[in-house]
């Protein structure tokens, strides 16, 4: 499977009065399942609009995005339920993305129901507890009618990615997934994030503007900057011989682990 930005752009028009902005500019990558992808650059750079492209929420002003070489565009409504199974999304504010009067069980559960993966309340039940283990949520049914205030931070973004592998992803789109979390729970989601890769084989395309992290976690790193990708190669690459300014700069800029002082 291939997941594939081609010479994407996005161009958002205001009132009358107002200049278009052209967010992402000419923009192509490309994503498997069992790699981790990552989009850096600072704020404002255009990924967390390439983000809403890769996962089908907005479209594309100009260009493609296909999945195994088959465009967005022109596929069936079965293709395209078919799409948003294969490629899921955890975003950077668990407590904005989960409902606050839903417990884990019906959160995760109506995903499965939905896509008509579980249709009794036993088969959904267990199938909650299943992902819920493969998150680290143990023991799981303790987690079950939990509401969002009554977790923490790491344990409601657990709870996003129990719901996007809920459906069997082969890639999942993380907008800045661990951003907001201290050191030691960013640490644990990763864990989390590559084991599902060791498991299941799940790719991602990581969105972020930590460095650190993208230097521990990442395959192949895309840099982006006004809404183009200015350098792309192995992250090993990227890190010790960059070639565009603009990542030299972001490299310079990044904090330095204590590990590698």
């Amino acid at each position: 499977m291939l997941l594939e930005a081609k010479n994407v752009s996005k161009v958002f028009r205001g009132r009358r009065s107002a200049e278009p902005v052209r967010a992402v500019a000419d923009a192509s990558i490309r994503a498997r399942p069992g790699e981790f992808v990552a989009i850096v650059g600072e704020s404002g750079s255009g990924k967390s609009t390439l983000a809403r492209i890769l996962l089908d929420l907005i479209p594309a002003s100009a260009g493609s995005v296909e999945l195994d070489g088959v465009p967005i565009a022109s596929m069936t409504r079965a293709q395209r339920a078919d799409y948003r199974r294969s490629v899921q999304a955890v975003l950077q504010d668990p407590a904005g993305s989960l409902n606050p009067r839903k417990t884990v069980e019906r959160t995760v559960g109506e995903v499965l129901r939905l896509h008509r993966i579980a249709t009794t309340a036993p088969e959904t039940r267990e199938k909650v507890v299943d992902v819920l283990r493969l998150v680290g949520m143990t023991p799981a049914e303790r987690f079950l009618g939990r509401y969002p205030h009554e977790l923490s931070g790491g344990q409601r973004q657990r709870v996003l990615i129990a719901r996007a592998i809920a459906l069997s992803p082969r890639i999942i789109v993380a907008d800045e997934a661990v951003s907001a979390l201290d050191a030691s729970v960013k640490a644990g989601v990763l864990r989390v994030m590559a084991d599902l890769t060791d498991r299941l084989g799940v790719g991602y395309v990581f969105i972020t503007h930590d460095l650190p992290v993208v230097k521990k976690v990442a395959d192949h790193v895309y840099v982006m900057r006004s809404g183009q990708i200015v350098e792309e190669g192995p992250k090993d690459e990227i890190f010790s011989a960059p070639s565009h300014d603009y990542t030299r700069t972001l490299l310079a800029a990044a904090p330095v682990l204590g590990e590698e002082r």
